[in-house]
């Protein structure tokens, strides 16, 4: 009998309004926009502004899987109408909720979060505002081809990385959330239940790793012929034992 493939990216049944989505992201690009805290993770420009935050700290751009208690709007919703009811449209706890601005010619190197799948009971919602055909987002290998309005879940315990070679920056509205009955009966309707908790630890493949380093020269800047040098020293080491 053959074995469940895992699940680790849906595209959601849910299409939102670009042009509303725009229209009031417009006046969001005037607030000031936070830089991403992981700084040694990305080059170029990566920064974030808090919809839903701690106390509704607008200064707290942290994505903290133990804050939902006092997860609170941000002043920057305030006159963000359609937003809030993008938002609304996730029937679940939220844990974190930002827009991430991706800068032209930017780059966040491959790198895992921390319990942000669907088996950590935990999950993440991209939907991308404003992006290009240039924007490459590689999850566990696989180019995923994210479209403005579009909602998308991604698992990323799995290894990721985004680049923006286009003429324009990349906005997302991301969204982290407690599983629940209600995602339960979203998630479980487009694909198996036992396709999102793997029996094993997702590890470092070679293959993987050299799949990486693949993609990763299609991209060409500074920070993935870094990222290939560390991924040829692991398989390297790997290799030699």
């Amino acid at each position: 009998m053959e074995s469940t493939q895992l699940t680790k990216h849906l595209k959601l049944p849910f299409q939102f309004n670009v042009q509303k989505l725009k229209s009031e992201l417009e006046s969001l690009l005037k607030t000031k926009w936070i830089p991403h805290f992981n700084a040694d993770g990305y080059d170029g420009e990566w920064n974030s502004i808090a919809l839903y935050a701690q106390d509704g700290d607008e200064s707290n751009i942290s994505a903290d899987p133990n804050v939902s208690s006092t997860l609170k709007e941000t002043p920057i919703l305030n006159n963000s109408k359609y937003l809030k009811k993008v938002i609304e449209q996730i029937k679940c706890p939220l844990l974190s909720v930002r827009l991430l601005r991706l800068g032209k010619g930017a780059f966040i190197k491959p790198h895992r979060d921390y319990n942000l799948g669907y088996e950590n009971n935990n999950f993440r919602i991209h939907i991308p505002i404003i992006t290009n055909q240039q924007v490459s987002f590689i999850l566990d290998g696989i180019k995923l081809n994210m479209e403005e309005g579009q909602c998308w879940y991604t698992n990323v315990n799995y290894i990721h990385s985004v680049s923006n070679n286009g003429e324009s920056d990349r906005i997302h509205l991301v969204i982290d959330c407690e599983r629940n009955e209600w995602s339960d009966r979203l998630f479980f309707s487009m694909a198996p239940e036992s396709s999102f908790f793997p029996k094993e630890k997702n590890n470092y493949s070679l293959d993987m790793m050299k799949n990486m380093i693949e993609e990763l020269k299609l991209i060409n800047t500074a920070g993935a012929k870094e990222t290939i040098e560390e991924l040829l020293s692991k398989i390297k080491t790997i290799e030699s034992t």
